[in-house]
This record gives C-alpha cells, sequence and structure tokens, in this order.
C-alpha cells in the first residue's frame, strides 16, 4: 500500500467519493467526520498527508491542524474550503498549512495537489533525517547519536522525544505533547517516566558542555545549545 492519507471532512458522500477514488490510486485511505475524531486518529495511526475540511463540527480544521502542527512540524496539511477570501487562506497558511483547494474541486486536481505534496515531504524528510545537535549529529531513521567517531544507540522513545526537541530546538516542548508523541495520551502515570527519557538523553549528550535540556517546571521541556 502506498502513502497513508487522513481525510477529514463532514460531508458522508465526498468523503466516500474521495476515499474511493484515492484508494483507487494506490493510496491507504484513514477518515474522519469531525475534527476531534480526525485528530485523535491521526495521534494513534499518523500519516503521509492530512486533508481536512476547514468548516467541520466540535473542531473546525484549522484548530485541529494546530494541534496537528505540534505533534509534527512538517507532515503536509491540505484544507478544503468553501470560502477562499484571502483571510482565510492567510489563517491557513499561518497554521501551517501547505495548500489548500476550494470547493467544488475536481478529483484529478486533488491528486495532483496530493502528489505534489509528497513529492516534497519525501525530499524534505531525506534532508531532515539528520539533527545537528551541538557537536553530536543525531540521525533519526536509525536513532543514534553519533560524537567523533562513536556512536550511541538510542532506544525508540528517547529518539522520539529528541527528535521533537531538536525540531524545536530553542523553544519550549510542552510535556503533554512530549507524552502524546510518544504514548498517544498524556496521563500523569506518564509524567515519570518522561522525566526519566529526559534524564537518559542528557546522559547521552553529556560529552558536548554546550547542551543543555532545560526542565521549565509545569510547562515542558527545552534543548539548547550555547555557542562556547
Amino acid at each position: 500500500m502506498g502513502n497513508k492519507i487522513l481525510l477529514v471532512e463532514d460531508e458522508e458522500d465526498l468523503t466516500l467519493i474521495v476515499a474511493d477514488t484515492l484508494r483507487g490510486q494506490g493510496y491507504g485511505v484513514i477518515t474522519a467526520a469531525d475534527g476531534i475524531a480526525g485528530l485523535e486518529r491521526f495521534k494513534s495511526e499518523g500519516a503521509d498527508v492530512v486533508v481536512a475540511d476547514v468548516m467541520m463540527p466540535k473542531m473546525d480544521g484549522f484548530s485541529m491542524a494546530k494541534e496537528i502542527r505540534k505533534l509534527s512540524p512538517t507532515v503536509p496539511l491540505l484544507f478544503l474550503t468553501a470560502k477562499s477570501t484571502i483571510d482565510d487562506v492567510e489563517e491557513g497558511f499561518e497554521i501551517g498549512a501547505n495548500d489548500y483547494l476550494k470547493k467544488p474541486f475536481e478529483l484529478r486536481e486533488l491528486i495532483v495537489r496530493i502528489k505534489a505534496l509528497l513529492r516534497r515531504y519525501n525530499s524534505n524528510r531525506v534532508e531532515e533525517s539528520n539533527f545537528f545537535i551541538g557537536r553530536y549529529i543525531f540521525n533519526v531513521p536509525t536513532q543514534t547519536l553519533l560524537l567523533d567517531g562513536q556512536s550511541v544507540e538510542l532506544s525508540h522513545f528517547e529518539a522520539r522525544i529528541l527528535e521533537l526537541l531538536a525540531t524545536n530546538i530553542g523553544k519550549t516542548v510542552d510535556a503533554s505533547e512530549l507524552m502524546i508523541a510518544v504514548w498517544q495520551r498524556d496521563e500523569p502515570s506518564n509524567r515519570n517516566s518522561l522525566h526519566g527519557y529526559i534524564h537518559k538523553l542528557r546522559q547521552a549528550l553529556r560529552q558536548d558542555p554546550s547542551i543543555s535540556i532545560i526542565n521549565q517546571r509545569g510547562f515542558g521541556y527545552m534543548l539548547t545549545v550555547k555557542n562556547i
């Protein structure tokens, strides 16, 4: 099966037509009928592209996209909108949309847009597979830290947390965002586990004193690199 597309749309007939067409093109498609359900499906199953209506019940597309952007800074977002005023389009792009399509649209055009987003996303993912953190090189696919030719293998959870911190270097990442990214849920019982993984990451990065993972008490954690 090809790339996975999350389609979030409250018009049932449109959902069926679009989902069938995309599956016919070889894509895996998961669907949701409102923003809350769409966010839950993204947390539990992930996606390579998110196609979402803007006007939806329970949680609109923009609100859902803001939450998805916290979990994944890079997943392509394409909005479907009946409105196309410049304000709506600007709001969508400010949230982190990659493209938008005005309703009604041709299915052929939607497929072309999705293919273009996937090409850009997949080429960016190759470039972004390494993070340079101080003197360390963090290779995401292999979950390893490299320093002076020596490599340290991280656990899956350590690598996932470090990827989120490295993507937001110099910014505080909310503790609940980290827990949702790692365990798909924010529960008080996971707080100690999260702190334990942060401690392990500090140990793994200790050879470069310019690197810190700062505990912003009551908020979350921030990865910083000082110029020495």
